[in-house]
């Protein structure tokens, strides 16, 4: 027995049909939004045919074509458009291969970090008690504990490498999420339609997974998009300090950090790779600003008040 379709927590199971127009509508005139979709499509875009569109191997070594200006200034040329580094290497193929890293390992650790969080939030939420006072303990020591000394620390044991970021990112990550979805659940846990399922006989885990997990899909993906730009400043950060993904390979924070040393005479290394990072970012956070509107029950009933106004207005006039 699920409660009828209405604004309130269980957002993600109402809203009117009709109002998918008025949110591709809301995000064609949300200009920021819109920015940020575009954004994120390019980063898939990148991490799915980087080795196709990338000019050179980014390993590619060339001391004859070391630190070679960017197209448009002097001694530069077109067939390394953005420069090449200290080795002759090609900026822009190590930013698009560095591009397709970021891809990766936030996906793989927002997956893992949301699927972990999501079960033992939910399971703290609905079962109370002594489950509670364990998940939630745990997840406050570990909030407590510093992130980047856990994540230094966990790395200088088993190695720096793309698959020690994700292990260290994982357990460093899934906090939020459990404490998102205990939150909810607790909230939802004392809604008519829940009780009356229970009093009905539902096991908890159809309780769970018919009644509440889908009220919790649409705040669950703002923190995931919220996470997946945290995550690509965690990778850089780990590999800016050498913990993360190391040489030859390609990183946006491992090629700011081997740039670091040539930044008054060779701005190029350290400012690409500093941009594409600071963009994907500013486009992922803002993409996520513009998904938590259109999913918040309220905020999608006056995007399609306005819209109907908006074309009420223009049919009169």
């Amino acid at each position: 027995m699920r409660e009828a379709a209405r604004p309130g927590l269980d957002g993600a199971s109402g809203g009117p049909p009709a109002g998918g127009g008025a949110v591709g509508g809301g995000l064609w005139r949300d200009k920021a939004g819109l920015f940020g979709l575009l954004v994120l499509l390019a980063l898939i875009g990148v991490g799915l045919l980087g080795p196709l569109l990338s000019p050179y191997d980014p390993g590619a070594m060339n001391l004859a074509e070391r630190l070679r200006p960017p197209a448009r200034l002097p001694g530069g040329s077109l067939t390394h458009p953005l420069g090449t580094d200290q080795l002759g290497r090609d900026v822009l193929s190590r930013i698009l291969h560095g591009g397709r890293v970021s891809l990766t390992v936030g996906v793989t650790v927002v997956f893992a970090t949301g699927l972990i969080g999501c079960a033992l939030g939910l399971a703290a939420g609905y079962f109370r008690g002594r489950v509670d006072a364990l998940v939630s303990g745990f997840a406050d020591i570990q909030v407590a504990f510093p992130g980047l000394l856990l994540a230094l620390v966990v790395l200088a044991v088993i190695g720096p490498s793309p698959g020690g970021v994700i292990v260290v990112l994982i357990v460093n990550g899934w906090m939020a999420f459990a404490r998102l979805a205990r939150a909810l659940t607790l909230s939802l846990r004392e809604r008519a339609f829940v009780e009356g399922a229970i009093i009905l006989g539902c096991r908890p885990v159809r309780v769970v997974f018919r009644h509440i997990l889908p009220n919790l899909a649409s705040p669950m993906l703002t923190l995931a998009v919220l996470e997946f730009a945290r995550v690509i400043l965690a990778e850089a950060a780990l590999s800016y300090l050498g913990m993360g993904v190391q040489p030859p390979a390609a990183s946006w924070g491992l090629d700011v950090a081997q740039g670091k040393s040539y930044i008054f005479r060779s701005w190029w290394l350290v400012t690409f790779p500093g941009l594409a990072l600071a963009v994907t970012v500013l486009g992922v956070n803002l993409f996520a600003g513009w998904l938590q509107l259109v999913t918040n029950p309220h905020e999608r009933e006056k995007l399609l008040a306005q819209s109907q106004t908006a074309g009420g207005a223009g049919s009169g006039a």
